[in-house]
């Protein structure tokens, strides 16, 4: 693989292990056909190798490899294999029809390795590795090697295979914190030990393929490349075995946001990695967290007033990257309980809506109370509370607050506190179900009786915390209002726009008798 560069630096080349080692992850298998459908959108990102599969492991795993081969043309299309005969001729069958076709082998090297797992002695280590990187380069021009457990082997042994693999014709060799044990500064000084002490690493580019195990894969690997790795392997959201590899949009956003840094680039087209991010997801079942770095719901969503001020002053006093960089459509200002006045105000007015500030003010208000019962306030609900503030209701009745007792072996009650003329009273009464019971009892206290011609619920936003929106008629002789309200408490928005029509209608007659009007009956 060519090195090169530009006037930001070196490159450093994204080898995508989603589809093999991603796919190892509990639960996360694909079909053949998702591994296409993911190749695809991993070509449209840029990554410059695919690993596809473990060719050798299932006849499923040497189709997808083989498969994704006929399907990609400008990425480097991978299959992994083991330093054994069989393995190594498998993954050759499987990448030839590839444009750019490798062949991955590996061997563990750590101490640990050999004597529970392999029960070989170094010598045969490292015979096996040459033999293994040689007979690989009968089959494909293009070869990788990785020193399985590298983290974890002796270094000056280390040095000795990886020097004998590039003598034997391996174009890259990678570097792999297998278990994720490494700390970012141990590792950067073993690549940087590599660097000093092999004498001919500058004939094969340095990868780095590092596990997550204590939440370091990025780190480590970030800290690989600042010390001379040029090849970085991780996954679409950091899938993987165990805890998960090292999470491709979060290395390559590092090494693009802090290029000063790192002085590198890479060919990633970073406006498609939400669209891999999601489509990867979708496949696989793995949802990303909200609070992913990068990819997550809440990675460009802002609910603090003090940092929602600032966002709209000027998004970098809390935002380093632009979402559309990464395929996010805009910025989120989500309103909740801890926003402040600004993002509120700057929110209605997107939304087309002005008022003066006492209503304003009053409206905000408003909001918190709202905020404190959801998690997230919604254009939707916020659209309510300005008809609910604009609505002229006489408040000749206000309700204070109610508790109702109901259920298949009981007889709805209602109890009702409300103010009237100033004096709290409070009443109860029985109903046919618990809004019947609420009804009664207002009607009791009021001393109007009225009758519900019509009553219709609907929820105004999504999710269980929704803020529900009931809609009436009600009757009085010969007046008929209309009351509407809305709670996230459906008992509560009825009884609030029951007490709405009924406020109107007190009034209508009130005014009535001041003009010396009879009331219609």
């Amino acid at each position: 693989m060519e090195r090169q560069t530009q006037g930001d630096g070196e490159k450093v080349y994204i080898f995508d292990t989603t589809l093999r080692d991603g796919e190892q992850a509990p639960g996360c298998s694909m079909m053949v056909e998702e591994k296409v459908h993911v190749a695809r959108q991993l070509e449209r990102l840029g990554v410059d190798v695919i690993e596809a599969g473990f060719p050798i492991a299932s006849l499923g795993d040497f189709e997808s490899v083989r498969e994704v081969s006929r399907a990609v043309t400008e990425p480097i299309v991978a299959g992994l294999a083991r330093c054994v005969e069989a393995d190594i001729e498998r993954a050759g069958e499987a990448v030839q029809e590839a444009r750019k076709p490798r062949i991955h082998v590996f061997l563990a090297t750590s101490e640990i390795h050999r004597r529970y797992k392999l029960k070989k002695a170094r010598g045969e280590i490292l015979r096996l590795a040459v033999e293994g990187v040689e007979r690989a380069l009968g089959l494909c021009r293009d070869v990788e090697f990785s020193p399985e457990d590298a983290s974890r082997t002796e270094p000056e042994f280390l040095c000795e295979v990886v020097e004998a693999v590039i003598e034997a014709g391996a174009g890259t060799v990678n570097i792999p914190d297998t278990v994720g044990y490494a700390m970012p500064w141990q590792f950067g000084e073993l690549i940087q030990r590599l660097r000093a002490e092999v004498s001919n690493i500058r004939k094969a580019v340095i990868s780095v393929h590092c596990h997550n195990d204590l939440g370091l894969a990025v780190a480590n690997s970030l800290e690989a490349v600042r010390m001379g790795a040029r090849q970085v392997e991780c996954t679409i959201n950091g899938l993987g075995e165990r805890a998960g590899n090292c999470s491709l949009e979060e290395a390559v956003m590092a090494m693009r946001t802090r290029q000063d840094v790192f002085g590198v680039y890479t060919d990633i087209d970073t406006r498609e990695i939400m669209n891999a991010s999601r489509l990867v997801s979708s496949v696989t079942g793995m949802t990303v967290q909200r609070n992913k770095a990068v990819v997550g719901e809440n990675a460009f969503a802002h609910e603090a007033g003090v940092h929602q001020d600032g966002m709209l002053k000027e998004k970098s006093t809390y935002e380093i990257m632009r979402p559309e960089d990464v395929g996010v459509e805009k910025t989120s200002l989500v309103l909740g309980k801890h926003s402040g006045r600004h993002a509120f105000r700057k929110r209605l007015e997107e939304l087309g809506i002005r008022l003066d500030e006492g209503r304003l003010e009053h409206l905000f208000q408003e909001f918190k109370h709202l905020a404190d019962k959801k998690k997230e306030v919604f254009d939707e609900d916020l659209e309510a509370l300005v008809r609910d503030e604009l609505e002229q209701v006489p408040d000749i009745f206000r309700l204070a607050s109610f508790h109702v007792s109901s259920g298949s072996s009981a007889v709805p009650t209602a109890t009702v506190q409300m103010t009237v003329g100033g004096e709290l009273v409070t009443d109860a009464a029985t109903g046919d179900g618990p809004i019947d019971a609420i009804y009664r009892t207002i009607d009791r206290i009021t001393g109007l009786q009225c009758n519900l011609s019509d009553y219709g619920i609907r929820a105004v936003t999504k999710g269980k915390d929704a803020l529900g929106e009931v809609s009436l008629t009600v009757q009085a002789g010969a007046l008929r209002e209309r009351g509407r309200a809305t709670s996230t408490d459906i008992l509560e928005a009825s009884a609030r726009a029951y007490l709405a029509a009924v406020n109107r209608i007190a009034k209508r007659r009130e005014n009535g008798a001041a003009r010396g009007e009879e009331a219609e009956e």
